[in-house]
């Protein structure tokens, strides 16, 4: 091979290695804004599930409630 030839190939090798490098980068960017946006997910997700989960518990304590008060006010007529 000549030093023409070679310098050719080395650029080209060069050349190849800076776009995978940069393909590389942009698959890395991509990833963790993916990752970003799982965890805003999963901290919204959890901030539902919370809201739901305290407002099926008040619904159930209001029914408990309700179902004592009507057990005092009825039960004699009713048993």
């Amino acid at each position: 091979m000549t030093d023409d030839t070679t310098r050719k190939l080395l650029e080209e090798i060069r050349d190849a290695q800076r776009e995978h490098l940069a393909e590389y980068r942009n698959v890395t960017r991509q990833s963790l804004d993916l990752q970003k946006q799982a965890v805003m997910r999963q901290e919204q997700l959890g901030g539902l599930y919370r809201r739901v989960i305290a407002v099926g518990g008040a619904v159930s304590l209001a029914l408990v409630i309700l179902l004592v008060y009507l057990l005092m006010r009825w039960g004699s007529r009713l048993f």
